[in-house]
């Protein structure tokens, strides 16, 4: 049988994937990072991100119309894996495969695709969480949100933190470690808002200062008073239909005015709000947006690894 991938353009791959991983690999090691990405459909032929966790890798296939058999594939899959195992030393046990499927927000992104119920501990920037490589399509902790997160970390002293549409908590778990006198976490989900409680506690943080709410957060900012919190993250889904909201459904282009103005009459005056999407076609609103200043830090939020390759956008906000 005919291979489905040339050797010409296994070797291709073999080469820019050692070119990227020995750039990357440094600046990680030199920041003393241990998650990263080192590949992110930098060739046509393997669309596929591949991130480090530590001594792990997840690589996530984007899906596409390849026009290959199940066999075929397989067999596509399993000689672009020999590569990335010859070439990142990674054993085959430390690596777990899944195929990204391109469903717009959270009910897509989000859905359980294993039972697995294999969590591992990783440390970023002194802090422990715990991540997921089997059992869902993203694993517990977004690499790109990184200098964003530390950002959180340095403004948090002394304030009361929001996080919203929290997912696993990773910004409340820096926002507690700067140093934040509370921190409220809401997220939809139950099982991500026990998620985010464990990568609290896994921290040391249990005390009653921080509060986890199961919520619809367009319902939950309808009910909220003013001066109510100093620094609010927001990072909502593109799209959500989900049975539990109240409300019909979110669509952050057409929502996102109303989200974040429930956000700042909920904060305090010079309260600083960051808000990203990944809704790649996604215009900010800002004549109907009234803030003292919003300014863009995509840029200043892009970590060396998804440089050139980042599809989200951040904002900060202040009131």
């Amino acid at each position: 049988m005919q291979p489905v991938i040339s050797t010409d353009k296994l070797q291709m791959f073999e080469n820019r994937l050692a070119k990227v991983f020995k750039h990357i690999h440094k600046q990680a090691k030199r920041q003393d990072i241990t998650c990263y990405r080192v590949y992110d459909h930098d060739l046509p032929e393997f669309p596929m991100s591949i991130d480090f966790y530590e001594d792990k890798l997840y690589i996530a296939e984007y899906r596409r119309r390849h026009g290959m058999s199940d066999e075929e594939h397989e067999q596509w899959l399993d000689a672009a894996l020999a590569v990335v195992e010859k070439v990142l030393c990674v054993a085959q046990d430390k690596i777990y495969v899944k195929q990204r499927q391109r469903k717009q927000g959270r009910l897509g992104q989000y859905q359980k695709v294993s039972e697995e119920k294999e969590y591992f501990v990783v440390e970023e920037a002194g802090l422990k969480f715990k991540v997921n490589l089997s059992d869902y399509l993203d694993t517990g902790l977004f690499l790109d949100h990184r200098i964003t997160r530390a950002m959180v970390k340095q403004e948090a002293a002394g304030k009361r933190v929001l996080n919203l549409f929290a997912y696993t908590g990773s910004f409340s778990v820096y926002a507690a470690a700067g140093g934040a006198s509370s921190v409220t976490t809401v997220d939809l989900s139950k099982t991500y808002l026990t998620w985010a409680e464990e990568n609290m506690v896994l921290n040391g943080f249990n005390d009653t200062s921080f509060r986890f709410d199961n919520a619809d957060v367009k319902q939950y900012l309808q009910e909220l008073k003013p001066n109510m919190f100093d620094l609010v993250i927001m990072d909502p889904p593109t799209f959500s239909n989900s049975k539990k909201m109240k409300d019909d459904f979110l669509d952050i282009q057409r929502d996102h005015v109303e989200l974040i103005s429930n956000v700042l009459y909920a904060m305090s005056p010079g309260a600083i709000l960051y808000f990203s999407t990944n809704f790649t076609k996604f215009i900010l609103d800002k004549e109907n947006i009234h803030c003292s200043t919003i300014k863009d830090i995509t840029g200043a939020t892009t970590p060396f690894d998804f440089s050139g390759k980042l599809k989200r956008y951040c904002w900060k906000i202040v009131k």
